[in-house]
């Protein structure tokens, strides 16, 4: 409880000293701040509750805040309020981080992360006035103030491992994952399908780096570089990672193989350290900053979604890079793959085979 203590302190204190400089929601409409964003054009205040990693974790959590500071930048909320999740913390550290923003005044809420479905499930019942978004999860479809914004991972894991199966010279392959939930299996299984399209016989290894409860395999760069390594040596040229804040020991891993890797949910080769940003391929771009960039959009329109938003191919919620530019020789064969899921020609399996 110490870090939920800590946390409801410093919220209060962040309050306090809005308060004393008074509403920053006043002032002429599209008129810009100081800092070249837009004057706020609504009252909305924003509490953004992050996973493991938090912002700044180069992949996932920092997409939601891109999604969150573009909102921002246009004048579509009046404030906001973050805080991220520790490695190990009790599902009350967590209920009782939403329960913070609510009593703080935040409306909309938003949960980073399938590990809030408890919390969320729980808080957002205690606060029915109160609007929720979770991200990457389903399970609270039928809540009347909950908003689900989930991913067709498996759709843009296809054309990463179909980019994969192109471009390796061994016929070996390999996946990394954080955590073994059914999240993370989606991008497990359209990785295999994808690669398994180009060449059936490729040999694909397969690693997760922590199973449930343990979530610490989202944050753990030793662990993914010793996954990695692993593969590496055994043959492999080119590792996927789905791993969060450990992806960054794929890439040192795949640097010091001299082989290639593939960043998730954030073009990474953009945002990984620049010293092993040549070996990163592609990324299969998950865009979760447009969902809670069209959400929050909607919000500051008087309008609060509930139920299940998907992204997926067809509204570009998926897809892949081109940064680096090592996929130019094969995009016209991804684009092709892309094109045969749109149309249904290829239904991409969200479970692995085996």
């Amino acid at each position: 409880m110490r870090r939920t203590t800590k946390f409801a302190a410093v919220l209060a204190a962040g309050i306090l000293a809005l308060s004393a400089c008074g509403s920053d929601s006043d002032g002429d409409n599209g008129s810009a701040s100081d800092d070249g964003s837009k004057a706020p054009t609504s009252d909305v205040k924003v509490g953004m509750a992050y996973d493991v990693g938090g912002r700044g974790d180069q992949s996932f959590n920092d997409s939601a805040a891109a999604g969150l500071d573009q909102a921002k930048e246009e004048g579509l909320i009046a404030e906001s309020q973050e805080s991220e999740a520790e490695d190990g913390e009790a599902e009350t550290a967590r209920e009782e981080r939403l329960r913070t923003f609510a009593d703080a005044g935040y409306d909309p809420i938003i949960a980073v992360g399938f590990a809030y479905a408890a919390s969320v499930g729980k808080v957002s019942k205690e606060y029915p006035d109160v609007h929720f978004a979770i991200i990457d999860d389903s399970s609270l479809a039928d809540s009347p103030n909950v908003a689900s914004l989930v991913f067709a991972e498996e759709q843009g894991s296809f054309l990463v491992g179909a980019a994969a199966a192109l471009k390796t010279e061994t016929d070996h392959i390999g996946f990394v994952g954080g955590v073994e939930t059914p999240l993370i299996q989606k991008f497990q299984a359209g990785y295999e399908a994808g690669a398994q399209a180009v060449n059936p016989d490729i040999k694909i290894d397969v690693k997760y780096l922590t199973q449930v409860p343990d979530f610490s395999g989202f944050a753990d760069p030793a662990k993914g570089k010793t996954a990695a390594q692993g593969m590496y040596d055994n043959g492999a040229d080119v590792v996927y990672h789905a791993a969060g804040g450990s992806g960054g020991g794929v890439f040192e891993a795949a640097s010091e193989a001299k082989a290639w890797a593939i960043g998730v949910d954030s073009d990474q080769y953009n945002t990984a350290d620049p010293s092993v940003k040549d070996v990163i391929l592609t990324s299969m771009l998950k865009n979760v900053n447009v969902a809670v960039y069209n959400y929050l959009k909607q919000v500051s329109g008087g309008d609060f979604p509930t139920g299940v938003t998907t992204y997926d191919l067809k509204v570009d919620g998926v897809g892949y890079s081109t940064s680096g530019g090592f996929v130019d020789d094969i995009t016209d064969q991804l684009d092709d793959y892309k094109q045969q899921i749109i149309d249904g020609e290829i239904t991409v399996p969200d479970k692995p085979a085996k």
